[in-house]
C-alpha cells in the first residue's frame, strides 16, 4: 500500500484539474470492478454489484475525493512574478519557502519580502510565485495556469509524510477495500469524486445520480495530538475515526452506531470524531435528492492542507479492515 500511496500522493491533481490521478486510480480499479465510468464532472465511478440482488439489496456509495487545494496563477508582473488565487484552503502560515509545480511541469518557490514582518503570517495576497522569470515576456507561466505543493513522499518510521495525504490516502483506503471484497452482499458503488475541496461539487452530482440508499465518505480529519492543538479527541495511531459531527453534517445517528458495532466486533481499534469545523463528501451525499442517510470514515492526519500531511499507517490499515468489515456484512440499521 505504501507504494500506491506514494504515487497517489506525488501525482498532481488540484480541484478541477484531477485528471491524472483519475488516470492512475483507474487502472487500480478496473480489474477489481463489474463496471467503471467517469461522469460530466470527471467523478470515476466503480461499482461492485452484489452476487444476487434480493428486496433487502443496499444501494452503497462510498466517495473519496481525488482532488487536492491548489494555486491558480492570476497575474503575471514586469519582472515576471506570479500572484495567484488559492483553490481550496490554502493557508498563508504553510506556505512561505515552499515549492510548487504547475502542471505545465514549471517549478515556482512561494516568496515575500516584507522583511521587517518576517514573523508575521502574510495573507495570500502578499506572497508571489518566483519561478525564475526575470520579466512577463519571460515567464513560463500564464494567468489561468494551475500549480499544487511539490514534495516527495516521505517515511518516519511509521509515520508518512506527503502533500495531498487529503484525500489521497482516502482514495487508497477505498481502492484497497475494494481489492479485499471479493464478494458483498450489497451494490456498492466506490466514487472517487472530484472539486471537493471547492464545495464537495463532484460529490453533489454522482450522489444525485446513483441515488444511494446509504452513503460513506472516506475522508481525512485533523489530530489534536500536537503542542496546544484544539481540545478534539482525534489522534495518530488511535484507529480511524467514525464521524459524529463536523462542521458541515451530523452524521446519521444509526450509520454511527452500525460503525462502531463493527469496529468492536471485529476489534478493530476506532476513535469517536467530533470535528469542530470543515466537512467532506459526506454532506453532499447527505443533501442528495430526497436525502441519504450518511456517515463518514476519516483518517487521522497532522497538519492537514499542508505540503507535509502526516498519517500513521497502522490507522490506513485499520480503515482498510474497517470499511472491508461493514461492507462484507448485511447492514441493519435499525
Amino acid at each position: 500500500m505504501k507504494s500506491l500511496l506514494k504515487q497517489l500522493t506525488e501525482t498532481f491533481g488540484p480541484s478541477g484539474y484531477e485528471e491524472n490521478v483519475r488516470k492512475l486510480v483507474r487502472a487500480e480499479v478496473k480489474p477489481l470492478a463489474d463496471e467503471i465510468k467517469v461522469d460530466a464532472l470527471g467523478n470515476l465511478i466503480a461499482r461492485k454489484r452484489p452476487s444476487k440482488f434480493t428486496k433487502d439489496t443496499k444501494r452503497i456509495m462510498i466517495a473519496a475525493h481525488m482532488d487536492e487545494i491548489g494555486l491558480m496563477a492570476s497575474h503575471i508582473d514586469g519582472n515576471g512574478f506570479v500572484r495567484f488565487s488559492n483553490i481550496g484552503g490554502v493557508f498563508g502560515r504553510y506556505v512561505l519557502g515552499g515549492r510548487v509545480r504547475f502542471l505545465n511541469g514549471v517549478t515556482g518557490v512561494l516568496g515575500y519580502d516584507r522583511v521587517e514582518k518576517v514573523h508575521e503570517t502574510p495573507a495570500l495576497d502578499k506572497i508571489f510565485i518566483d519561478v525564475g522569470a526575470t520579466s512577463r515576456k519571460d515567464c513560463p507561466v500564464k494567468v489561468g495556469d494551475v500549480a499544487a505543493f511539490d514534495r516527495p513522499f516521505a517515511e518516519m518510521g511509521n509515520r508518512l509524510v506527503a502533500k495531498s495525504m487529503d484525500d489521497r490516502v482516502g482514495v487508497l483506503v477505498a481502492i484497497e477495500t475494494l481489492r479485499a471484497l471479493k464478494s458483498a452482499p450489497h451494490d456498492v458503488y466506490f466514487v472517487f469524486t472530484t472539486q471537493e475541496e471547492v464545495g464537495v461539487r463532484g460529490a453533489t452530482t454522482s450522489a444525485f445520480g446513483i441515488d444511494p440508499d446509504l452513503g460513506i465518505a472516506i475522508d481525512v480529519t485533523p489530530t489534536a495530538d500536537t503542542p496546544n492543538a484544539l481540545k478534539m479527541e482525534m489522534k495518530l495511531g488511535k484507529g480511524p475515526c467514525v464521524k459524529i459531527q463536523d462542521g458541515g453534517m451530523i452524521a446519521d445517528a444509526r450509520i454511527v452506531q452500525w460503525m462502531i458495532r463493527t469496529a468492536e466486533k471485529n476489534k478493530i481499534p476506532y476513535q469517536r470524531e467530533v470535528l469542530l469545523f470543515g466537512s467532506t463528501d459526506a454532506r453532499a451525499m447527505q443533501l442528495a435528492r430526497a436525502g441519504t442517510p450518511a456517515g463518514c470514515l476519516s483518517i487521522p492526519v497532522r497538519y492537514v492542507h499542508s505540503p507535509s500531511e502526516v498519517v500513521d499507517y497502522s490507522d490506513v490499515q485499520n480503515s482498510v479492515k474497517l470499511l472491508t468489515a461493514l461492507l462484507r456484512a448485511k447492514i441493519d440499521l435499525n
